[in-house]
């Protein structure tokens, strides 16, 4: 048995590696295509196990692209002058979940930047009013850091999931990518008030984001495998023309692959989505990602009107089998390849792992 192959298996086994394992790993399915093959296939039948042929769906909206935040990579960075900004109304939001319950969404996602905006209390008031009209789907969030009472608050108003990306679990690489003012600590500490609460909570990561390093992405894995998300999102970098990083290289498509299988057997039960980044980069991203083992899909149900604003990064796909709307046109794709988009809330399980 090769040494990438018996790292393959015991990492199905254990769940984890040493930190010098993943690197190790990693750095070696990028010149050996028959490993990482096996990898796939592994990722593949430990997602089938689990989850059989289902695809789970997400609605998506976009609420607002104002943030006060000045991350370096990100298109909506409020030092971004040219960027069209909009808030959606309470009513254009609940007339979004209207439209994905009628296409068979039973998972909102509400995403926005950490608009200061929607108060608190306005947040609530949003949360409780889908929570009210729907109530057997699940409410997820994703608007950054904010206090704990707060995430609490929302939580008892009938959301069910939070997303938050932990970004770079090496603090030095996070300076890197964000403002002084905000910190590696305060983010990770957001993700463990988080789940205390009870929140389905979920993480991730940028593949190949400027200055990263093949031990940062080790480093990652080791922090999820402690912090067991139910979610994880990972994407390649990709470069908006707007920030300082404008220049830099985006990520790779494979390596992003050969890590959602990584992630799928550290967390056989976990929620990863095939995200747009994915299918940004390639036009048969969202598959590829789905035969290494992710098992989400989030099409966008955002107003058509402001889709085209909500540019974390340049070049980003809204429309096509994106768009909520041409949700048959992403089941047959879907179905091409084996698998079934399924009208489920598609909840973290426990289980057998």
């Amino acid at each position: 048995m090769g040494k990438l192959i018996d790292l393959i298996s015991r990492l199905k086994e254990n769940r984890c590696l040493e930190p010098e394992e993943f690197v190790t790993l990693l750095n070696g399915l990028e010149e050996n295509p028959e490993d990482a093959s096996f990898l796939q296939h592994e990722a593949r039948e430990t997602a089938l196990h689990h989850f059989g042929k289902d695809i789970y769906i997400r609605g998506l909206i976009e609420f607002t692209n104002f943030c006060r935040n000045d991350c370096f990579y990100c298109g909506i960075r409020k030092s971004n002058l040219n960027a069209v900004r909009y808030h959606l109304s309470k009513s254009t939001i609940l007339e979004c979940c209207r439209i994905g319950y009628d296409l068979g969404f039973r998972t909102f996602v509400l995403q926005g930047g950490e608009d200061m905006s929607y108060t608190d209390h306005a947040m609530t008031d949003i949360i409780a009013s889908i929570r009210r009209a729907y109530p057997d789907c699940a409410i997820t969030l994703s608007v950054g850091e904010r206090e704990k009472a707060t995430y609490q608050e929302w939580f008892d108003a009938g959301a069910n999931r939070y997303l938050l990306r932990h970004e770079t679990a090496d603090p030095e690489h996070y300076r890197k990518l964000h403002p002084m003012r905000l910190r590696s600590e305060h983010r990770i500490q957001c993700l463990r008030d988080l789940k205390s609460i009870g929140y389905q909570t979920g993480t991730g990561f940028m593949v190949g984001s400027p200055f990263q390093t093949t031990e940062h992405l080790a480093k990652d894995l080791q922090f999820i495998h402690e912090f067991e998300p139910e979610m994880i999102g990972i994407g390649p970098f990709l470069p908006h023309s707007e920030t300082p990083f404008k220049n830099c290289a985006p990520g790779s498509m494979q390596r992003t692959l050969h890590l959602i299988s990584i992630l799928r057997l550290m967390r056989p039960n976990a929620l990863i989505p095939s995200t747009t980044a994915l299918g940004t980069i390639h036009p048969e991203g969202r598959k590829l990602g789905i035969l290494a083992g992710a098992n989400v899909v989030m099409p966008n149900l955002s107003p058509l009107d402001v889709r085209k604003n909500y540019l974390l990064y340049d070049n980003k796909i809204c429309t096509g089998e994106e768009a909520a709307e041409s949700i048959d046109k992403l089941k047959e794709r879907i179905c091409r390849i084996g698998y079934r988009i399924v009208t489920d809330r598609g909840d973290y399980k426990k289980g057998d792992v």
